[in-house]
């Protein structure tokens, strides 16, 4: 058993009582005869017994092991402090005991170092010595002079458990770990669970909360030094972990503090008994041996996801791993044995701390210390930074090192020449002075501070009270010196790259990443695509904020190595990311670009051709083109040339990248020759002569600001021995002048985007030896700079909103005579390239009156222009009006101004970032999706409402989901918007993105504010699956398979729509009707269908010849959908359509020219249904792994999105008379065309595309209307209140007129009538006798005839009846017969 400290304690000093007494009895004289000296040695020989607190016989579970700390904790508060960091899986406390002098409070002076131990659950040394080494120093805190000072100025942190789950799940005697608890409770690996520098390391946090909670204490503590305890051998491992290749064994991943680990593994290892020897001889492994004990981490095995690199690339911490013991858990008896071993070294190890250079950066004006600043050691690139006292801590070995302090908005400090010794470590301190506060010598003065001579670093291994402090960059400290003379200001020079190699892949990685690492505040490192072979395309960002777009500041872009045997440009683009980030605070030039400008380099376009090409290649072709043969600068869009070869995923990607980033000036690095080109780059005819842009003045400016810094390019004569002949004036010339190249890049840049860029030949060999590498950047460096210098050029400014303020997208700046125009990016900047001189501009926007302003140009800098535009508002009948804006319901402007925030700039983005993101993807059959939908509306019962639409061939439902803040009433004022997925079964991505949708907008309702409003002010209904049927029979990764695509019937349902029962041959299928009785509802302001089997957008119709009249419309909201897609508005379906790969431009198709049919949904919806429907192809592939179905998920969330916004845009309205009675039915007409119909409480909405439109509203008994509206891509709809007045026009006349004429009318007639009637009666009475007389002759007629048909048929026939006298009988009695 233990025994208690306290009653060790009691027992020493009895004993030495007693014998005290004992020798003052018999040895009286003795007594005098003690010296001060031996009475320290009794005291030490006490001291020892009080020493053996620990008898060492067995481990502590997770419950003794917290009482034991607990128990310590309350024994010394004075220097121990017991707190828990989280918890396990498992609900287990992650015990942190902190040792100092005064443990409850942070003092500055004090470096932070941690030991953690039990990482892996069966590894159980390290948990048990480390609690003996938290017993040990508190026990001889006070007694031992070395542990005193240790304590009393360390700020020690120890964590015996990281992992007390899986302890609990070990097996005592289990030397290989058979028993499974290495990993935590969720089985995972915590040493592989940590974010890696070369690897994705797919863990939830969920999963790891142990890690989660180390990464915090890590990123909030900024720790020093730590250890990390291992067991399975005996050898101490130092950065890297692993590498960027992977390779199991044998690759040392050297850091660039590689030195100092060496040396901080060496202070274990060497006072280790057994890791010293450097052969631990382990059972397993008998021949395994370290070098000294120690090894590099990766090349002993590479270990991605491991703390160690964490602590060092992310904290300001220093971590190796040590690995105690063969067996991971020994039996009980050797503890006291492995104590002993490692006693020492993990004391040791402790006071590596203080070495190196220590001290404090503050405030020079009011010496406030200053966090956060980073410490910059000249030639070793790995920074750390000043914690909240401004205090840092930077362990060096012993030599002279150049240091400097380096701040956001202050001038940077350097100290020169500072000598670091064995021992304590050097104290230097630093003043910041903020920038604009600097003397009035200058920034080149200020910014290199160097006040004191190297002489003046302390290199006493005294104690650091006693070391005399080195002030950098305090002049005050100098002047008050008379007799002292300040040293001479040296000149300043920037620090130059000093390391020249070919960079392979692998290894530019490598140096991208530690840059990002070193130089967090001004770089940003990422991706804008992949190359063929699956290669990262990467981009370094370097500006004072580089992850955002600064209104104001113009974006710039380098790119090299596009063919990828031409690798001058790609090790130059390294070295200038070397050159701004070691420079920036220290030099004014680098550092006024980096403050001014957003640098983008791409070191590598064509990193697959560059594996292959060959160093010393001086004019040949291996490696020049991609992977797949084809040269990247033939292959991009011509204005000249149709470009026939496919489109390449590199061309691809950069053609994104640059649309999605207001790019103004770019440069793209070739080599081959040494010239500046500017375009054109070819013409129409395709020969070789000068081809002339509109801003060819322009072009000449900034190529000749390059050549003119490169001596040898700017004289023209470039490659005298390969190319006698050639010749360039200045330096520079057009790109057709030289030859002509169709499908190139800088071209491509100018007519599509705002960017103007110049290719530049940076030598005559395209692969020079590495031994060349220097000249390169002597020769070009200054050019490199000058060129991003004429950025700056020209004029630039915002364009915004003269009432609000605002600032205005898309807005168009023209130049008079240059036929050129560039446009505002999204919030509201822009920036016009321009020689000096004056020029006319003209800002002009939709909605706005434009804007005319002269502007002069100067010689150096730029024109600051802004623009103010006013907006059109109309009236009725097209009548300009005053602003109306004071007039508008509160709660409008701020949903306006909703809908113009989340449309502007990273609005969008911004949502996603701030919501929920958990996700669980698989296919779910009908069953379980009618399971998840029902669950939905359990879950979220006040804004879902799920209906029956009806049901399938086999009776499955077909399922309709609103989510709404009001789900179960109408809301007409509100626009209405559906999705609809599954129409073909074979295609289910649709339905799971909509599922997906579905639970997004849920779970974020009431979390996320931007979503919350869009559902208040949306009414959403889902159809995740319109042919369940079909979905049952279709199967996983069948691409092309058409099992399933049709409704059991075997009807395709997209051919199922008709509304004329003309053109229907056989009733509708029960999926049709259930969905076509869901569009004749109406009050569907837009539809988005969900399908499969290519990537793009398409809108109606999908008849053939089928005229659209509002095409520009519909094509402009599949192109919302487009645009927001990272792939689809690229156009490169990568699918086969008719027979042919395709380019389709914007990635938006009219549907019949995919594939024409009739009876389709979307053609339906817009017929009969007056709403507009686009149909959106997800994927070539129509049934996918599961396993894609999370990046389907994250290409179309943004997009689907944008579909909630955009139903807010257009034209909407009430239509009511006079009286304020809304009038349900009006139908309102679109251009002339298209007509949508007023619905309940008069409301109604159109969709329309930006741009003027004229609204015209008819409803029967009224006057027309008619309105013209103003419609933006940006801002929420026009909202207009239709007055009819009782229509008082007749054929086209007034009401009255039409009366009095109808009144006289009548009135005539009567007249006419009465005259005839009395004409007739007075006739009538003579005549009523001749009527008597006529009809008896007829009688005697009629016998005559009878008699005489008795004889021939002759004689009838040739009797003619003649009536010699036409009498007015006769007359009348032939006008009465005809009556």
């Amino acid at each position: 058993m233990r025994t208690p400290l306290w009653d060790r304690r009691n027992t020493a000093p009895k004993l030495c009582f007693s014998l005290f007494g004992f020798l003052l009895f018999v040895v009286p004289n003795v007594i005098t005869a003690l010296s001060v000296g031996e009475a320290r040695l009794v005291r030490s020989s006490t001291n020892d017994e009080a020493k053996e607190i620990e008898d060492y016989q067995k481990y502590y579970n997770y419950l003794e092991m917290t009482q034991l700390l607990k128990s310590m904790a309350l024994k010394y508060p004075h220097i121990a402090n017991l707190s828990s960091i989280g918890l396990s899986v498992q609900g287990r406390e992650l015990w942190v005991m902190r040792i100092t002098k005064d443990p409850n409070a942070d003092i500055p002076g004090k470096p932070k170092c941690k030991y953690v131990g039990n990482m892996h659950g069966d590894e159980t040394i390290s948990r048990q010595v480390l609690l003996y080494l938290v017993e040990y120093l508190l026990a001889r805190f006070g007694e031992d002079a070395r542990i005193t000072e240790l304590v009393t100025n360390t700020d020690i942190y120890i964590m015996p458990s990281m992992n007390p789950d899986g302890f609990e799940k070990s097996l005592e005697g289990d030397c290989n770990g058979v028993s499974g608890g290495r990993s935590n409770a969720n089985n995972i690996d915590l040493n592989r669970s940590f974010p890696d520098q070369f690897d994705k390391i797919n863990v939830t946090q969920e999963d790891i909360p142990e890690v989660t909670a180390v990464i915090k204490w890590i990123l909030d503590q900024k720790f020093v030094l730590s250890g990390n305890l291992h067991g399975g051998t005996v050898v101490a491992s130092y950065p890297f972990d692993d590498s960027a290749s992977h390779k199991m064994q044998g690759y040392y991943s050297r850091s660039v503090d590689d030195k100092l680990f060496k040396h901080l593994a060496l202070t274990y290892a060497k006072n280790h008994p057994v890791m010293r020897t450097g052969e631990p001889k382990c059972p397993d492994s008998p021949d395994e041996t370290f070098k000294d004990g120690i090894t590099n981490g990766a090349e002993w095995y590479d270990v991605p996801g491991g703390m160690q690199d964490f602590n060092y690339l992310n904290g300001n911490c220093l971590e190796i791993t040590i690995e105690l013991s063969c067996c991971k858990f020994p039996l009980a008896s050797v503890l006291k044995k492995e104590w002993d071993y490692n006693r020492e070294s993990l004391i040791a190890y402790l006071e590596q701390v203080h070495i190196g250079v220590r001290g404090y950066v503050k405030e020079a004006t009011s010496g406030t210390p200053l966090p956060d600043v980073r410490i910059v050691v000249a030639g070793i690139n790995h920074n750390l930074t000043t914690a909240q006292f401004g205090d840092y801590y930077r362990l060096l070995l012993p030599g002279t090192y150049n240091v400097s302090a380096v701040a956001t908005g202050y001038m940077t400090s350097t100290a020169f020449g500072v000598r670091v010794a064995e021992g304590k470590a050097a104290e230097l301190n630093f003043t910041l002075t903020p920038l604009g506060k600097e003397p009035i010598e200058g920034i080149a003065k200020s910014s290199t501070p160097t006040t004191t001579t190297a002489q003046a670093v302390s290199t006493s291994t005294e104690p650091s009270s006693t070391v005399p402090e080195m002030e950098a960059a305090d002049d005050s400290i100098i002047s008050n010196s008379p007799e002292v003379q300040p040293p001479s200001q040296p000149e300043h020079q920037p620090i130059q790259p000093q390391k020249f190699r070919h960079h392979g892949y692998n290894d530019m990685e490598l140096f991208l990443r530690m840059y990002r690492t070193d130089f967090p505040s001004i770089t940003h490192l990422y991706s804008v695509g992949k190359s063929v072979q699956d290669k990262e395309l990467y981009v370094m960002v370097i500006s004072d904020n580089p992850t955002v777009h600064e209104p104001g500041e113009p974006e710039f872009k380098y790119i090299a190595n596009m063919h990828g045997n031409e690798v001058v440009g790609r090790e130059l683009l390294l070295n200038l990311i070397e050159y701004l980030c070691l420079n920036y605070g220290s030099d004014p030039e680098v550092t006024q670009l980096v403050n001014s400008t957003r640098i983008h380099i791409m070191p590598s376009m064509n990193p697959d051709g560059y594996e292959i090409a060959k160093e010393g290649d001086v004019r040949g072709y291996t490696g020049r083109n991609n992977s797949n043969n084809y040269d990247l600068n033939r292959n991009f869009p011509d204005q000249f040339t149709v470009i026939t070869e496919p489109r390449q995923p590199e061309t691809v990607a950069v053609m994104n990248w640059i649309r999605n980033n207001p790019f103004v000036l770019s440069a793209n690095l070739h080599g081959g020759s040494l010239v500046v080109n500017y375009p054109f780059d070819d013409d129409k005819q395709g020969r070789s002569e000068y081809s002339k842009c509109p801003d060819d003045k322009v072009f000449q400016q900034v190529a000749r600001a390059y050549s003119q810094e490169n001596e040898l390019m700017h004289k023209g004569h470039p490659c005298e021995s390969l190319y006698p002949q050639e010749f360039f004036e200045d330096g520079i010339t057009n790109g057709a002048n030289w030859y002509n190249v169709p499908g190139g890049m800088q071209d491509w840049n100018y007519l599509n985007s705002n960017c103007f860029e110049v290719t530049i030949e940076l030598g005559c060999v395209k692969y020079p030896k590495a031994q060349e590498l220097p000249s390169y950047w002597e020769q070009n460096r200054r050019a490199l700079l000058q060129f991003i210098h004429q950025v700056h050029r020209g004029v630039k400014g915002m364009v915004k909103d003269r009432k609000d303020g605002t600032g205005i997208p898309n807005a168009t700046i023209t130049v008079e005579e240059i036929d050129h125009p560039v446009t505002t990016s999204l919030a509201g900047d822009y920036w016009r390239l321009l020689i000096p001189g004056t020029y006319h501009l003209t800002a002009s926007a939709q909605g706005y009156n434009s804007v005319k302003i002269y502007a002069t140009v100067p010689e150096e800098g730029v024109e600051i222009v802004d623009f103010r535009l006013t907006r059109v508002h109309l009236e009725p009948n097209g009548q300009a009006s005053k602003d109306l804006g004071a007039t508008q319901d509160p709660a409008e402007v701020e949903l306006q101004s909703f809908i113009k925030e989340l449309s502007l700039g990273q609005g969008l983005e911004q949502l996603i970032q701030s919501t929920a993101t958990e996700s669980i993807f698989r296919y779910r059959r009908y069953q379980e999706l009618s399971e998840f939908l029902r669950g939905l509306t359990l879950n979220f019962p006040k804004i879902t409402l799920l209906r029956s639409l009806g049901h399938s061939v086999e009776f499955r439902t077909i399922w309709a989901l609103e989510i709404s803040n009001k789900p179960d009433e109408p809301e007409p004022s509100k626009p209405k918007i559906r999705f609809v997925a599954g129409i073909h079964g074979n295609a289910p991505v649709g339905t799971e993105l909509l599922r997906e949708f579905a639970a997004f907008l849920c779970i974020n309702y009431g979390k996320n504010p931007a979503i919350t409003r869009l559902i208040n002010e949306t009414r959403i209904i889902i159809l995740p699956s319109i042919n369940p049927d079909g979905r049952e029979l279709a199967r996983e990764k069948q691409c092309n398979s058409t099992l399933g695509m049709t409704n059991l019937h075997g009807k395709d349902l997209d051919t199922d729509f008709f509304g004329n029962a003309s053109h229907r041959v056989v009733e509708a299928q029960p999926e049709t009707r259930a969905v076509m009785n869901l569009i004749l509802e109406r009050g569907f302001s837009l539809s988005v269908a969900l399908d499969g089997g290519s990537l793009l957008a398409t809108y109606p119709y999908d008849k053939p010849v089928q005229p659209v009249e509002n095409e520009e419309t519909l094509k402009y909201l599949a192109n919302v959908y487009a645009t927001n897609h990272p792939k689809m508005y690229l156009g490169d379906t990568g699918c086969q359509i008719n027979g042919q790969m395709g380019n389709i431009p914007d990635g938006v198709l009219r549907a019949a020219e995919r594939q024409s049919h009739m009876g389709s949904m979307k053609d339906f919806s817009v017929d009969f249904g007056h709403c507009p429907e686009i149909t959106v192809y997800t994927g070539c592939c129509l049934f996918p792994p599961a396993g894609q179905l999370a990046t389907l998920w994250t290409e179309n969330r943004k997009a689907l999105l944008s579909m909630l916004v955009e139903v807010h845009k257009g034209v909407r309205g009430i239509v009511r008379d006079k009286s304020g009675k809304p009038i349900v039915g009006a139908m309102i007409v679109l251009n002339g065309g298209v007509r949508v119909f007023s619905g309940e409480g008069g409301y109604f909405h159109a969709l329309l595309a930006p741009g003027n439109h004229n609204v015209e509203a008819v409803a029967d008994g009224y006057q027309q209307q008619r309105h013209e509206v103003v419609v933006s891509a940006y801002e929420a709809a026009s909202y207009i209140v239709i007055e009819f007045d009782m229509d008082n026009r007749i054929f086209g006349l007034p009401r009255e007129f039409v009366v009095a004429t109808a009144a006289a009318s009548m009135t005539a007639l009567v007249v006419t009538a009465c005259i005839i009637w009395c004409v007739c009666s007075a006739k009538s009475g003579q005549q009523k006798d001749g009527f008597h007389r006529l009809r008896q002759h007829r009688d005697d007629y009629e016998d005559e005839i009878r008699l005489n048909s008795i004889g021939s048929k002759k004689s009838l026939l040739s009797n003619e009846f003649q009536d010699e006298s036409e009498s007015d009988e006769d007359t009348l009695y032939a006008n009465a017969n005809k009556f």
